[in-house]
């Protein structure tokens, strides 16, 4: 996918598993684990293709890790296209210092920061957290990222989507429902740009059937 020539921001694919209903987690929250085997496959497909994962502060918090590429025939797909096994986990956040017994930070992986001020240890690289979306994409591209996945957590996906800077979007439906607040988008619409309701403003750009009764989809965002 190619970078917007008047930008040159990297280009932002969110990937995510939801239930039929667009809920990430059950009612009472949690993680809900909801992907099988195919949206694994395609997970670790979009990491072969992106340079950087994103993802929130809170999500690093709950899960004390992140994804990793385990197939590796993928992970040599990348290494012979001059690139690391695995992209780069970039972590967005008001803090600057974790825990590092989390397995995080024993991950075969670079682990580079978004954060107002520089931690102490643990990460290979501190980006300084400025005030837009726009200037922190830009910062990203300055040190080689391209292609930038979108991993969550939920509050991430709204702020970004609020800013439109969300290019692609990758759903897994999966075949439940699961009703409840957790859901990847705002509850109150007036929270994100008009433009991303209007008719024509995502373009369906690929299905594909993953088993076990799961669709994966993908809509790329139309810009002028």
């Amino acid at each position: 996918m190619q970078l917007a020539e008047s930008t040159r921001l990297p280009w932002v694919r969110l990937v995510l598993a939801v239930s039929l209903d667009g809920r990430l987690a059950p009612p009472e929250g949690g993680a809900a684990q909801l992907g099988g085997e195919g949206d694994r496959r395609a997970l670790e497909q979009a990491m072969v293709w992106a340079d950087a994962c994103l993802m929130g502060a809170g999500t690093l918090r709950a899960h004390q890790c992140t994804c990793l590429i385990r197939d590796p025939q993928l992970r040599q797909k990348r290494v012979v296209e001059g690139r690391p096994p695995q992209p780069a986990a970039v972590v967005v956040s008001r803090q600057a210092d974790f825990p590092q017994q989390w397995r995080f930070f024993q991950q075969p992986l670079r682990r580079w920061l978004l954060s107002p001020s520089a931690p102490s240890s643990g990460f290979d690289r501190w980006v300084p957290l400025a005030s837009t979306w726009s200037e922190r994409l830009q910062a990203l591209a300055s040190i080689g990222v391209q292609r930038l996945m979108l991993l969550g957590g939920a509050g991430l996906v709204a702020d970004m989507l609020r800013a439109d800077v969300v290019d692609e979007l990758q759903l897994t439906l999966v075949p439940s429902l699961l009703g409840g607040e957790h859901s990847w988008v705002p509850a109150d619409k007036r929270l994100l740009p008009a433009a991303l309701a209007q008719k024509g403003a995502w373009i369906l750009s690929g299905t594909e059937l993953l088993g076990g009764e799961e669709l994966l989809v993908r809509y790329s965002r139309k810009r002028n």
